[in-house]
C-alpha cells in the first residue's frame, strides 16, 4: 500500500503552491476527498496523486469525505487551472458536490404477509389468530410506501409481525416547471434526418455545428442524437445558456427519457443538487441537463456533449477561474471520445471558422421567417414609435425586448446638475420604482429615492432613460396584459408559463426573452433601441447586436394563427450592418463580413485575447501593478504577442482598477507567459493588497 497522498487543499490563495504530502488513508486513490490539517485549521482537500515516499514529515488526514471525485474531473480541474490561468484548488472547487449536505432518509414500510381475511363475526376467529380493524386493513393495503404520519400505527403492525420498516434514502427531486405542452415525438424532416445521420456517423471526438434557423427543430435533433448515444451505452451532457430555459428542455428530455434525466443548476436547493449529483455519480441518471456549471457533472463515459445556443455569452463564468463552459465542454468531449454538438441560429464567428457545419435553413412547420421592418427612431420623441405602439395593441401575443432593466437609467438634479452615483463604483444608480429605491447593478448598493438634492436642496429631480420596469408599466396602463421578465423578477419560469397560458399578452424583458422560448401563438416581436449594444467599446458588439435581433425575430411566427407575424426593430442607426443583415435573416452574409473584419483587426478567431485586471483599495496601487505586468510581459519577448495598456477601469466595489490586454497569434505560449508573470507578481510582497484576475477569451 502507498504511504503518501499528494493533495490540493481547497483554498483561494493564488500564491499557494501545492500539492502537499500527507499520510495515505486506507483505500487512497486519485479523487478521494479529505479534510486535512493545513496551517492552523482543517480544510477540505482532494487527492491528486499517489506517491511511495516523501521528503517531508507527514501529517495524518483528519477524515475521508464521501463521495470521491471521478479521476477525470481531477484532470479537468488541472486543465482549467492551466487554460484559464488559475490554480488547481480553484479548479477543483468547481467539481465538488454541495458541501455540508447528506442524503435524506425516511422510514419505508412494506407488508411481510397478507392481511388475515376479515371475519363476519370477530368472536369466530380462531384462538391466536391476528385480528385487524378496517383502518388497519386499509393501512396494509396502502403499502409499500414511506410511513409519513402513520408511523405509530405501522409500528404497532410491525410489532404484530405484519409489517417490516426500514430506513431508505429519499430523493429530493427538483420541481420541473413545464412551459407549454410537451409535444409528441414528431416525424423528422428531411433536414433534421440529414443532420441526425451525420451526427450518428461522427467519429469519436468529432465536433459539429448545427446551424438551424429559429424553429427548425434543433431540440428534436438533440433528442434523436441522445437516443443513439444512450443506446450505445454512453452518457449525454446537455448545456443551455440560462437557468430560465432549463425547465423547458428538461421537460422535453424527461418526456423522452424519463427518470434517466438529472438537472443541475444553482437555483436548486443544496439537497436537490446533492441528490442529482449523486444520481449522476452512481450512474442512475445518464443524461444531465443544465446551464454553465452542469459542464462539471460527474458523468462517466460521455458519448455526446450538446451545447445549445452556443453563441450566448452567459457560458462565460465571471468568477475565478473565468472558464468558458463551451471550451470545457469541448475538452470533456475530446477526453471521452464523445461527439461535441453545438447549436445556434446565430453561431459565433469562432465556431463558423473552426467547426464543420450542418445546415437547417427551414422551419419544421414550413412557415417562413417573419418579415422584419426597421423603424427609424431618429425623429421619434417617445420610446415606442407610434406604428410600434399600434402594432402592439393589435397583436394577440407580443414579445418586446429592451436590454435595460429598472425604471430609469439615472437621476439628476435640475437645479445644480448632480447625478446620483454609487459610493463604491464609478457608475450612476438605476431607479427601481417597484423596489422603492435606487441600486447599483455592479455591487448591489441601494439607496432610497431622493425627495430633494442633498447638495443644493432642489426638489426638481429628473429621471433619464427607460428600463423594462417602466416600459411594462406604460404598456399595462393601456389595459394590455403585461408580463415582465428580467433579472429583477425572481420567478422567471412562472412568468413564462403564465405568458404561454394567456390568451393575449405582451412579454417585456431584457435579452432573456430572446433565448430559446417556443410560443406558437406569438405574432409580433419588437426590439426597442436595437443599436444600444453597438455603442459598447467591444469588438463583439456587432455580433451581439445581430444575435439579439435575430433571436428575438425567431420568437414570432411559429404557429399558424390568423394574424400575419412581423418583427419591428427600432433603432437610431437604421444603416448599421448588423441590423440590416438581421432584418434580412442573412446570417451567412453577416458572418462572412464579420470574419473579414476580425481578420483585418486581428481579433478572435484569428488571435487570442487575455485580459489581466488589477484591483486595490490603496490609491495608485492597481495601476502600478498593471505597469509592472506590462513590463514583465514585454520582457518575455514572446513572438506574435502584443501587450496593450495599462489602462484605467472604473472603480468597482471601492477598489481602483487597471487592466492589461494581451493579443497573441499563438494561444498556448501566450497563456503560459501570462500565467508565469501573474504567479510571480502574486507572490511578490511589493504588490501586497493588489488582487489579480486573469480572463482568457474575455467576453
Amino acid at each position: 500500500m502507498s504511504r503518501v497522498v499528494q493533495v490540493e487543499p481547497i483554498t483561494t490563495a493564488r500564491a499557494l503552491r501545492g500539492p502537499f504530502d500527507y499520510v495515505a488513508p486506507e483505500g487512497a486513490a486519485v479523487g478521494m476527498r479529505l479534510v486535512v490539517p493545513f496551517g492552523h485549521r482543517d480544510v477540505p482537500a482532494v487527492v491528486t496523486a499517489i506517491a511511495e515516499d516523501s521528503e517531508h514529515e507527514l501529517a495524518d488526514v483528519r477524515r475521508v469525505v464521501e463521495p470521491a471525485l471521478p479521476p477525470e474531473l481531477v484532470e479537468l480541474a488541472f486543465w482549467i487551472a492551466d487554460e484559464y490561468c488559475s490554480t488547481p484548488a480553484r479548479g477543483l472547487s468547481l467539481m465538488l458536490p454541495p458541501t455540508g449536505v447528506r442524503a435524506k432518509t425516511a422510514l419505508w414500510a412494506a407488508a411481510v404477509a397478507p392481511a388475515p381475511a376479515a371475519e363476519a363475526d370477530p368472536a369466530a376467529a380462531a384462538e391466536g389468530e391476528v385480528r385487524l380493524n378496517d383502518a388497519q386493513r386499509a393501512l396494509l393495503a396502502s403499502l409499500p410506501r414511506f410511513t409519513g404520519p402513520d408511523t405509530a400505527a405501522l409500528r404497532r403492525l410491525e410489532g404484530r409481525g405484519l409489517v417490516a420498516i426500514e430506513s431508505r434514502v429519499v430523493r429530493r427531486a427538483p420541481l420541473n416547471v413545464e412551459v407549454g405542452a410537451v409535444r409528441e415525438r414528431p416525424e423528422a424532416t428531411a433536414e433534421q434526418q440529414a443532420a441526425i445521420d451525420r451526427i450518428v456517423a461522427a467519429a469519436p471526438g468529432e465536433r459539429l455545428l448545427l446551424h438551424g434557423v429559429t424553429g427548425s427543430g434543433k431540440t428534436e435533433v438533440y433528442l434523436r442524437a441522445a437516443e443513439r448515444a444512450l443506446a450505445a451505452g454512453r452518457t449525454v451532457l446537455v448545456l443551455v445558456p440560462e437557468i430560465g430555459l432549463t425547465p423547458q428542455i428538461v421537460a422535453r428530455f424527461a418526456a423522452r427519457f424519463g427518470d434517466m434525466v438529472a438537472v443541475l443548476h444553482s437555483q436548486l436547493g443544496a439537497g436537490e443538487r446533492f441528490d442529482e449529483w449523486m444520481r449522476l455519480h452512481r450512474g442512475e441518471a445518464r443524461v444531465c441537463v443544465g446551464p454553465r456549471s452542469a459542464v462539471f457533472a460527474p458523468l462517466r463515459d460521455l458519448g455526446l456533449v450538446i451545447v445549445d445556443e452556443e453563441h450566448d455569452s452567459s457560458y462565460k463564468h465571471e468568477g475565478d477561474p473565468r472558464y468558458d463552459a463551451r471550451g470545457v465542454a469541448e475538452r470533456r468531449a475530446a477526453t471521452n471520445g464523445a461527439v461535441l454538438l453545438v447549436g445556434s441560429a446565430t453561431p459565433r464567428p469562432e465556431s463558423i471558422h473552426a467547426i464543420p457545419r450542418l445546415r437547417m435553413p427551414s422551419r419544421v412547420d414550413g412557415q417562413p421567417l417573419p418579415p422584419v421592418r426597421v423603424v427609424d427612431m431618429r425623429a421619434a420623441s417617445h420610446a415606442l414609435h407610434p406604428s410600434t405602439h399600434d402594432a402592439l395593441m393589435a397583436a394577440r401575443k407580443a414579445i418586446v425586448l429592451l436590454n435595460r432593466r429598472g425604471w430609469s437609467n439615472f437621476l439628476t438634479c435640475q437645479t445644480c446638475g448632480r447625478a446620483w452615483e454609487c459610493p463604491q463604483c464609478d457608475v450612476t444608480l438605476v431607479l427601481h420604482r417597484d423596489q422603492h429605491g435606487m441600486a447599483c447593478h455592479h455591487c448591489g448598493h441601494r439607496e432610497r429615492i431622493p425627495r430633494a438634492c442633498p447638495d443644493c436642496g432642489g426638489i426638481s429631480i429628473a429621471r433619464h432613460g427607460l428600463g423594462t420596469e417602466r416600459l411594462a408599466d406604460d404598456l399595462a396602463a393601456t389595459g394590455a396584459q403585461v408580463f415582465r421578465l428580467d433579472a429583477d423578477v425572481g420567478r422567471g419560469a412562472a412568468v413564462l408559463a403564465a405568458f404561454g397560458a394567456a390568451e393575449r399578452g405582451i412579454l417585456v424583458g431584457t435579452q432573456m426573452v430572446a433565448k430559446g422560448h417556443d410560443f406558437p401563438d406569438v405574432d409580433l416581436g419588437v426590439v426597442v433601441d436595437a443599436d444600444s449594444t453597438l455603442r459598447f467599446p467591444d469588438f463583439r458588439s456587432e455580433e451581439r447586436t445581430f444575435a439579439l435581433v435575430t433571436q428575438l425575430a425567431g420568437r414570432a411566427g411559429r404557429g399558424t394563427g390568423p394574424t400575419r407575424p412581423q418583427v419591428l426593430v427600432q433603432t437610431m442607426d437604421p444603416e448599421a450592418e448588423a441590423i440590416r443583415f438581421a432584418a434580412r435573416h442573412d446570417s451567412d452574409a453577416f458572418l462572412r463580413a464579420e470574419l473579414v473584419r476580425r481578420r483585418a483587426l486581428r481579433y478572435p478567431p484569428f488571435a487570442t485575447l487575455i485580459r489581466v485586471v488589477c484591483g486595490a483599495e490603496a490609491p495608485g496601487a492597481a495601476m502600478a501593478t498593471a505597469l509592472t505586468i506590462v513590463k514583465a510581459l514585454r520582457a518575455g519577448d514572446e513572438p506574435g504577442v502584443q501587450v496593450l495598456g495599462p489602462a484605467a477601469l472604473f472603480r468597482l466595489r471601492g477598489r481602483e482598477r487597471g487592466q492589461v490586454v494581451v493579443k497573441a497569434d499563438e494561444r498556448g505560449p501566450a497563456i503560459a507567459l501570462v500565467r508565469g508573470v501573474v504567479e510571480a507578481i502574486s507572490g511578490d510582497k511589493a504588490h501586497k493588497g493588489v488582487t489579480l484576475s486573469v480572463d482568457v477569451d474575455p467576453q
